[in-house]
């Protein structure tokens, strides 16, 4: 489930790339989570035979929304300004503010995965800066770099809440509540026509019933068998899937220094997630 995740997330980021060209966030997001609940409510309906969700797991999936709602518009806004390869790649530096937030837990963090860190700070300065061109970070790179401490912050919140609650219905509540919201605000900062929505109305059905549908719910069920540190590994291989499918799709190919940046950050994760989910018992 969680590689078949990796996989569909690293194509949505093509779909939200290109669905930006005609709608923004708020719009994108609402659409596309709304599509998502909407997909699931039949499944429980027939698994459950009947749409029966109780308080506990409203309330569960209403906290996972309120991180989730953060998380996927920031990293929908960066879209603005950023390539998909690129964010993905720094979206999936989540995987190194997970052990700091375990920190908190008391969980122990091994010198090998800090020395990792800093590797990863080394490659994401690969990849989002350019001395030659006096650049610096943009704020699409900002907006990623927030998405992934919210990401970390979500992906945790499902490791606790799939232990006691039904992973479809927390995903349903979670899309359903970040669709409402993102809809409410829109009207004060998105003025959307029915032109420009079906403009993007292919990117949305990829995000909405692929991304959403699917990889999200895999990525709760998946969790309540795998261990954080393990599922991140899994997970972050988006970055790779993602940076591939647009050279493929869209011509962007990355620069050598970007490149270079780009793997950098991937052996960096790789070796710190392999390590731990191979001398720690979470």
């Amino acid at each position: 489930m969680l590689i078949v995740t990796a996989f569909i997330w690293g194509i949505a980021f093509i779909a939200q790339s290109v669905g930006m060209e005609s709608i923004e966030t708020l719009t994108f997001t609402g659409i596309r989570t709304l599509m998502g609940s909407a997909v699931l409510l039949p499944i429980i309906l027939i698994k459950d035979k009947g749409l029966k969700f109780d308080r506990k797991t409203i309330t569960a999936g209403i906290l996972m929304g309120s991180v989730f709602f953060i998380a996927t518009n920031l990293q929908q806004a960066a879209f603005k300004y950023s390539t998909p390869g690129k964010i993905a790649f720094i979206t999936a530096t989540y995987i190194f503010v997970i052990p700091i937030l375990r920190l908190f837990q008391k969980k122990k963090t091994s010198i090998i995965t800090w020395c990792c860190i800093l590797a990863s700070a080394v490659g994401l300065y690969f990849l989002c800066i350019d001395p030659s061109e006096g650049s610096s970070l943009n704020i699409g790179d900002l907006l990623t770099l927030g998405c992934a401490v919210a990401f970390a912050f979500h992906i945790l919140l499902i490791d606790k809440f799939t232990k006691i609650h039904d992973g479809l219905k927390l995903s349903c509540t979670q899309f359903a509540f970040t669709g409402i919201v993102s809809l409410i605000l829109l009207p004060f900062f998105e003025h959307p026509t029915w032109a420009n929505i079906s403009a993007a109305g292919i990117p949305l059905l990829y995000a909405g019933l692929l991304s959403c549908g699917v990889a999200y719910t895999f990525e709760i069920l998946g969790q309540k068998y795998t261990p954080p540190t393990l599922a991140s590994l899994i997970m972050c291989t988006e970055s790779v899937f993602a940076v591939i499918a647009a050279a493929v799709l869209l011509g962007q190919i990355p620069t050598l220094r970007e490149g270079i940046g780009c793997v950098i950050m991937f052996v960096a994760i790789t070796i710190s997630q392999f390590f731990q989910s191979s001398s720690q018992k979470e």
